[in-house]
């Protein structure tokens, strides 16, 4: 098993209603290192030529770093993909938070999701396990309702969702998919890549370790980050400002 991974990815097909989970070595992510190169190496190898992107042949991916999880300020990001409903390509965005970081302690690298469900449904994944659960109940509800319905009904408020709202639900082009209510997968519309497959929300709960090579350095690595990124006068305007400060 590769630090930094956990060496499994996670496989649903809504359609049939399958699960599975597929394991890598170590040469498999240093080729196709960090949640961009898993999302290309799923939609090069497998979605067929000319696909509809709102179809059931589309693949979504919900795709980990190296570094999502790690004991590290920021190291958080995950990204998401699938062929674009707003411009017919290749689609992929990245998002912050805490899902992410969910994803990798849950056990997983990575959720590959292809097919259609029938009716509205949720993904529920934690700890080495994944179910699909009915979300007829939270069709037409917003983000915050979606969220504290899906907390209420596992009995846990530490589960991280990674979901859409209405928008999503109406296959809009545009729409997002969101996580912890204000991170957003804002590119390419795969939020309606979720939409189209009657997917409402991909719930994440993990509680292992994300292995590390060599833990007492990346400690060590860590109180020096969080040290001098407050004091960097290039981060400075991101507390008020966010990545707007950038421009």
């Amino acid at each position: 098993m590769p630090y930094g991974y956990n060496g499994k990815i996670l496989r649903v097909n809504l359609s049939n209603k399958s699960i599975g989970t597929e394991e890598f070595d170590e040469a498999f992510y240093r080729t196709y290192m960090g949640g961009s190169g898993l999302i290309a190496y799923y939609l090069l190898k497998e979605l067929k030529p000319k696909v509809d992107p709102l179809s059931p042949d589309n693949i979504l991916v919900f795709a980990s770093g190296a570094l999502t999880g790690a004991r590290v300020g920021g190291m958080c990001r995950y990204a998401v993909g699938a062929k674009s409903p707003l411009t017919g390509g290749f689609g992929e965005s990245e998002a912050g938070g805490f899902w992410g970081p969910e994803l990798k302690m849950s056990g997983f690298d990575a959720i590959v999701i292809e097919g259609k469900a029938e009716k509205p449904v949720y993904l529920y994944v934690k700890d080495g396990s994944a179910e699909i659960r009915d979300a007829s109940h939270l069709w037409g509800k917003t983000t915050g309702e979606t969220q504290e319905a899906i907390r209420n009904e596992l009995g846990d408020s530490r589960v991280k969702l990674a979901q859409i709202g209405p928008a999503g639900e109406k296959m809009v082009r545009f729409a997002c998919v969101t996580n912890n209510l204000k991170h957003f997968n804002g590119r390419n519309g795969l939020g309606a890549v979720m939409g189209s497959k009657n997917l409402k929300a991909v719930a994440v709960r993990g509680t292992k370790d994300v292995p590390a090579a060599d833990p007492a350095t990346l400690s060590e690595i860590a109180r020096r980050f969080a040290k001098a990124v407050p004091e960097n006068p290039l981060t400075k305007g991101l507390y008020q400002w966010g990545t707007a400060a950038a421009v």
